[in-house]
């Protein structure tokens, strides 16, 4: 090869990797703006020392979950100016909340950034008159027509839920399931759960069950290892799998005692519901890290928020950095028309905006499934980016993530 031929080829080497690293470039430049609750923890812990002068607690009750329970936050005049609400916005707090009930964690209130009228834990947690839009329904996915027993939801042949308890460590604005919510923690006596049990030990063809609510870790230690042992008990019973968002909202949650009691079971497996990357906090982090240690594999279900994370970067810098704290990205939830949520809802053109952003310019492990649940029971049902162009019977005709066309024989 001659000279001027090596020189050309090194240039097209050059070129290539040059419009890689371009590709990605709008990236690199704004994700130290997008921050994780890491990157923002002073200001956090700043927060976390208002709060605490204003319950008079001290740091080892902080660690307690169960203080953080019985100190949620449910009347905006206690902490409106912990998070700078003007006296206008509390009234309309107010009448929102005579409709839907909100509970703030004092953790998850710490989040929050008193200066940053959108900011997207404040979105999440903190009533809006939004909520009073009319529009939506209050059980879209129709749970109540797809209930084979109490507290049973199936809707696939192998697998189906059992909500145990309708109590969270605090109450999500966009919640597909307020109407369970109601104005009390309900306990769930064990006879009921049982009687979700024996359905699922009187159908042998289901293999998987998903234990979830409300929040599934609300439940005791003690309650959480009977429905254990007694799933277990269950040969055809293959995989136990949680839904909880106590990593998220309420860590402190996420205990050695707890974690001992899931482990001793296996296969478990968690998912979890991280929205923002502000909330990868240090106490997060270490609350995924304890389940992971222990052979848990996490997965994360995030929703696809108005004003939270329906930004292709957003949601890349929240995937990235839930791998390093060993949560797969698993599903991105198209938002359901719950009756409340208008304002959370987003048009589906923007969920495929993301996946296009995804691929290619992340690893796939960062890369969840865009769901969309169909009305009334129908399912989820996944979206990709079309990448597949024709196909023949001799060939197949692709794009790739940059767009560049190619075959492949048909055989």
């Amino acid at each position: 090869m001659g000279n001027s031929a090596a020189k050309t080829l090194h240039q097209t080497k050059a070129d290539r990797f040059a419009q890689l690293k371009d590709s990605i470039s709008d990236y690199i430049q704004c994700k130290d703006k997008i921050l994780t609750g890491l990157d923002d923890a002073e200001r956090i812990e700043q927060q976390k020392k208002k709060i605490l002068e204003r319950l008079g607690a001290t740091e080892e009750q902080w660690k307690d979950y169960k203080w953080q329970l019985a100190n949620r936050f449910t009347d905006i005049n206690d902490f409106a100016d912990l998070i700078g609400i003007s006296l206008e916005s509390i009234a309309a707090i107010d009448e929102v909340g005579r409709t839907y009930r909100y509970a703030i964690s004092p953790y998850y209130l710490s989040l929050i950034d008193p200066d940053d009228l959108n900011c997207p834990i404040r979105r999440q947690a903190v009533p809006s008159p939004d909520e009073l839009n009319p529009e939506g329904e209050l059980d879209p996915m129709d749970e109540a027509g797809w209930t084979p027993a109490e507290m049973v939801t199936r809707r696939y042949p192998d697998r189906l839920i059992i909500k145990v308890t309708n109590a969270c460590g605090m109450y999500c604005r966009f919640c597909q399931r307020r109407r369970l919510i109601g104005e009390t923690d309900k306990s769930v006596s064990w006879k009921q759960i049982k009687a979700a049990i024996d359905y699922v030990r009187d159908n042998e063809e289901i293999r998987d069950v998903l234990i979830t609510g409300g929040d599934a870790f609300l439940l005791s230690d003690s309650m959480i290892e009977k429905i254990l042992s007694s799933l277990r008990e269950i040969e055809h019973v293959e995989i136990i799998r949680f839904g909880t968002r106590t990593p998220v909202t309420l860590p402190q949650r996420i205990t050695d005692d707890l974690v001992n009691i899931l482990k001793k079971y296996h296969p478990v497996y968690v998912n979890t519901h991280f929205n923002s990357p502000r909330e990868i906090t240090k106490e997060s982090k270490e609350a995924c890290e304890r389940l992971a240690n222990a052979g848990i594999p996490l997965g994360n279900q995030m929703v696809l928020l108005n004003g939270v994370n329906n930004d292709p970067l957003v949601v890349r810098k929240l995937n990235q950095n839930l791998l390093k704290i060993r949560v797969k990205p698993y599903y991105i939830f198209h938002p359901k028309t719950v009756k409340g949520t208008s304002h959370f809802w987003v048009r589906i053109e923007d969920g495929m905006e993301i996946m296009e952003s995804l691929r290619g310019r992340t690893s796939g492990m960062a890369i969840p499934t865009y769901i969309v649940n169909g009305p009334g029971g129908l399912g989820k049902t996944p979206i990709l980016p079309n990448y597949l162009m024709y196909l023949g019977a001799e060939k197949a005709v692709f794009r790739n993530w940059e767009g560049k066309t190619f075959e492949i024989e048909n055989k």
